[in-house]
């Protein structure tokens, strides 16, 4: 199969984060097991979500990993001009969810492996597949577990997330928490008497604002970057029963994405320490005030130095050295922290049309990476 049959196959599989990606997988097993190529499944506990690992070639050395994640985000409340999952093509572009993000890299790399099953490798090829990357890289970890524990550490890894085929040397890392604020109910006529959580809530957005305004005006910097300084950021807020009740309980999840010279973990102390603060201020009045803090997910950010053997090999297969770094978060900081592995990030497409309703590739950003990877095949190739 070429990179766009492959395409239509893997967008047909249905593999929102929420939904299991068991089907894909389970085609692309048997899609290398008919080319006598073996492959490893990690599963989730459930069992309805899993993780591939398959090497092409001598399995006693390192190689070059390629890494792809099979999920998607939801289309629901989108407005669609065609079945998101169901390939179309017009206009030199493929339309379909995750044509862009990322199985459009996914299927190049299918197509790769079918070719390299009948080479004679001097240097592997790894493939590596994974589920749960759109809510926080979340599903790779224990196939990298795994890896880690027995040792393997490949030359170079791959994360095939759109770049419009141009290298990324880095992202930034991320760290996602809820607050939950705790105040006292009352009726709303009393509210005075009351302490309203909806309130402090709202206290605590305006020291993680106040947080922002400081990283944009004197914080670490990072032109690399188009938004080159550590952000800070508010995606939900939940809180309130009634009009007419003082809530006692208001959560909001926050996030804070930061460059290299910042430390995550030093930031949300002083944001928990701000938090503490508000609490107490009402606590003569009200003992119950409190803001309680939980992490919900943090992945690393990657750099990988530009003047890298990594960065060299993969400017020869792309055919240019010109390196940029991305705004998203990948699984690549997750192989280079955990792993000790290079990683770069470089795949077909653009995260612009990523996420968003006809959603599409453009078939020359396709060909352009099936040019990369035939270049990888004679390099690894004896």
């Amino acid at each position: 199969m070429d990179t766009l049959t492959l395409l239509d196959r893997l967008v047909a599989f249905e593999t929102v984060s929420r939904d299991p990606n068991r089907p894909l997988i389970d085609f692309v097993r048997a899609f290398l097991a008919e080319r006598g190529v073996a492959s490893e499944i990690v599963e989730a506990e459930d069992g309805r979500k899993a993780n591939l690992f398959a090497t092409i070639g001598p399995a006693d050395r390192p190689g070059v990993m390629l890494s792809g994640h099979t999920d998607v985000v939801p289309v629901a409340g989108q407005d669609w001009t065609s079945d998101p999952f169901r390939l179309r093509v017009a206009e030199g572009r493929a339309y379909g969810r995750g044509t862009a993000d990322m199985k459009g890299f996914v299927a190049a790399a299918l197509a790769l492996a079918a070719r390299a099953a009948g080479r004679d490798l001097a240097v592997p090829l790894h493939l590596a597949l994974s589920h749960d990357e759109e809510i926080g890289c979340v599903g790779v970890r224990s196939l990298i577990d795994r890896l880690a524990a027995r040792g393997f550490r490949p030359r170079l890894a791959i994360v095939g997330e759109p770049t419009g085929m141009r290298i990324a040397t880095g992202h930034k890392g991320k760290l996602a928490a809820r607050a939950t604020c705790c105040g006292v109910a009352g009726h709303s006529a009393l509210a005075p008497r009351a302490l309203n959580a909806i309130h402090l809530a709202c206290d605590f957005v305006g020291t993680l604002r106040a947080g922002q305004d400081a990283l944009a005006a004197s914080g670490a910097r990072d032109p690399d970057y188009a938004v080159p300084y550590t952000t800070i950021h508010v995606g939900q807020i939940a809180g309130g029963t009634a009009l007419n009740i003082v809530p006692n309980r208001c959560t909001l999840d926050f996030e804070i994405r930061t460059v290299a010279a910042d430390d995550p973990e030093a930031i949300l102390d002083r944001l928990m320490a701000e938090g503490a603060r508000i609490a107490a201020a009402r606590q003569a009045e009200f003992p119950e005030a409190r803001i309680a803090f939980e992490r919900l997910n943090a992945y690393p950010g990657l750099a990988t130095p530009v003047d890298s053997e990594a960065v060299a090999f993969l400017a020869a297969l792309v055919g240019s050295g010109e390196t940029h770094k991305v705004a998203f978060g990948t699984e690549g900081g997750l192989f280079s922290d955990r792993l000790g592995t290079p990683t770069l990030v470089c795949g077909p497409g653009s995260m612009d049309q990523g996420h968003r309703p006809d959603e599409f590739v453009a078939l020359s950003q396709l060909a352009a990476c099936d040019a990369m990877m035939d270049r990888l095949l004679d390099r690894l190739a004896a």
